[in-house]
């Protein structure tokens, strides 16, 4: 073949995987310790491939991706309970995006469900159609509805970080999968009644109007603050000083909403350092409403904004 055409087969290619990059570069991680040793544990790898190859395969949204633009994710799935193919235990959702002119990345999510359960046979291959949520099989489907569930949850939330409300239309993916989702006896975190810090509650403040402030809210504090903190840091950390007040005046007028801890959970280090320079009087603003809206780290802003 001529080196022109050559070349050009090549940039086809290179421009073909361009248009076909998917959003997620996620890393799974699987923990048996807790199952019986009679159980072959050559499964869990066989279904931790399986996961990261849904989870990166897929594509999940219209829009193209470069491959420095995809989304950090981890799913830390820890099994507990191993019978007959059905697969009980929690998995912790991490993922980060990366703040403009600095290497520093700031968390999105870092979220534990305390409710997973699902059925896997190996070598099954693991997918997922948005107009068969349920499938024939309510085990069989948890697995793919609580992985889809989280992957538009996080993908709503980058996009939060970078325009306002920029979110909603991967929060509602995330909430027809609440309304579809597959439903058994053995089957929780998808309901109301199922517990107070679960799928259903997340998108729900995620998605209810009444929490809108918490939109506005993460916007300032990525868009307009943290990536704004190495050209004009004053500026910046007014930026994410705002977004603090919004959020203590949601949770004066909804307390005990879920989304206020899921906002700050593992958050307290990067608001520490954000303000560790700050005029005397913003530390004390800081320090104040941070004790209410971080209860568990109350005593880490009083020792460290002095």
């Amino acid at each position: 073949m001529p080196k022109k055409q050559l070349l050009l087969c090549a940039l086809f290619i290179i421009s073909v995987a361009a248009v076909q990059s998917q959003e997620l570069m996620a890393r799974v991680s699987i923990n048996s310790s807790q199952v019986s040793s009679q159980v072959d544990k050559k499964i869990f790898q066989t279904l931790q491939t399986a996961i990261v190859n849904f989870l990166n395969n897929k594509k999940w949204t219209d829009e193209t991706y470069q491959p420095n633009e995809k989304i950090n994710c981890n799913f830390l799935i820890i099994i507990a309970k191993a019978e007959d193919g059905v697969y009980t235990g929690s998995m912790t959702v991490q993922a980060a995006r990366p703040v403009y002119s600095s290497t520093y990345v700031t968390p999105l999510i870092i979220f534990k469900d305390e409710d997973i359960k699902f059925r896997y046979v190996e070598f099954q291959p693991i997918e997922f159609n948005e107009n068969r949520i349920a499938g024939s099989d309510a085990l069989t489907s948890n697995l793919t509805a609580f992985l889809a569930f989280y992957a538009y949850v996080v993908l709503g939330l980058d996009y939060n970080s970078f325009s306002l409300r920029g979110g909603d239309p991967w929060f509602q993916k995330a909430q027809t999968i609440i309304s579809s989702a597959p439903d058994g006896r053995n089957i929780s975190g998808w309901r109301s009644f199922d517990g107070q810090r679960n799928r259903y509650w997340l998108i729900e403040n995620l998605t209810n109007n009444k929490y809108s402030a918490v939109h506005d809210a993460m916007y300032s504090y990525y868009r307009l603050g943290l990536d704004h903190m190495y050209e004009n840091e004053p500026e910046a950390r007014a930026a994410v000083l705002n977004s603090i007040t919004q959020l203590n005046t949601l949770n004066n007028d909804q307390s005990n909403s879920m989304i206020i801890p899921f906002f700050f959970q593992g958050r307290t280090t990067e608001i520490v350092r954000i303000f560790r320079k700050a005029p005397p009087d913003e530390k004390q603003r800081v320090q104040e409403m941070m004790s209410r809206l971080d209860i568990s780290n109350a005593n880490t802003y009083k020792q460290e904004l002095k």
